[in-house]
């Protein structure tokens, strides 16, 4: 369980955690947080002085339209960045909204593509898993972005799969 309280590094600049490591002050502040991006609908934001704030009020079911915020949320961690200043993007959990705020982060500003930000952020929090409503929208971003795709969803007999877990899945036993 303190692995899911854990506020991990993805970038220099840019943390991701769950709700209840967004809310550890002296972490926020050993770690130089500035701003907190909060991907829920219902965790308050703490009160602490000199750490802006914004919210993305997005349910984590796979039909919420959470790339309506892709855009600005890349660009606000963006700048953040350049005013020297970093950013910790959670969720509940830290698992699915605020993951793929990352990965679209990466894919527009680090010009990773979506296969390779998937990798980045899962080495440094192997629990990350983006509903698959949230994949879809990664992978549209993708296209715009870059007009083409690296991950792809797989049909199977068990639902849907993405080819970056296909891997995970091949040997299992349904």
């Amino acid at each position: 369980m303190a692995l899911f309280r854990d506020m991990v590094s993805i970038t220099e600049h840019l943390y991701l955690s769950s709700g209840a490591a967004a809310c550890n002050k002296p972490k926020l502040n050993s770690r130089g947080i500035t701003c907190i991006i909060n991907a829920t609908t219902n965790l308050p934001d703490p009160n602490i002085p000199g750490v802006e704030h914004v919210r993305v009020p997005v349910n984590d079911v796979p039909h919420s339209q959470l790339s309506a915020h892709f855009d600005g949320v890349c660009d606000k961690i963006e700048s953040v960045q350049n005013q020297g200043g970093r950013t910790l993007v959670h969720c509940v959990g830290g698992i699915s909204r605020s993951s793929a705020l990352c990965l679209a982060y990466l894919m527009k500003h680090k010009k990773m593509t979506l296969e390779e930000a998937h990798t980045h952020v899962k080495a440094r929090r192997p629990f990350i898993r983006p509903n698959i409503g949230f994949w879809r929208q990664l992978i549209e971003y993708e296209k715009t972005l870059y007009k083409k795709n690296s991950v792809t969803i797989i049909e199977s007999n068990i639902g849907p799969i993405l080819s970056v877990y296909e891997k995970e899945t091949q040997g299992m036993m349904w």
